[in-house]
């Protein structure tokens, strides 16, 4: 099992939550207003002079749906690259 973590702009909230719905992801946790800065877009700090606010889900899947999440990602990216879409697979040790 793993964990995928996607963090995205929150004006990319729809379009993110149906494509993850559209390769069967059922649950999710979603972590709203995330400030940060990434490689390829611009921050997102809540502030005048860096608007904006991330999205964060976190979502554990069979490591058979990890692929198929990952090119639905990849397609998200190139249809939308200002969203700072990015996707993190991370092992799940546990889950009780």
């Amino acid at each position: 099992m793993k964990m995928a973590l996607i963090a995205y702009c929150e004006a990319a909230d729809t379009e993110i939550v149906k494509a993850i719905k559209e390769v069967g992801i059922k649950g999710y946790t979603k972590f709203e207003e995330a400030l940060g800065e990434g490689t390829e877009t611009q921050p997102r700090l809540g502030t005048q002079c860096w608007p904006g606010k991330n999205n964060v889900l976190a979502i554990a899947v069979e490591d058979d749906e990890v692929e198929p999440l990952l090119n639905k990602i990849k397609e998200l990216k190139a249809e939308y690259p200002r969203a700072g879409i990015r996707a993190f697979i991370l092992p799940v040790e546990k889950m009780v």
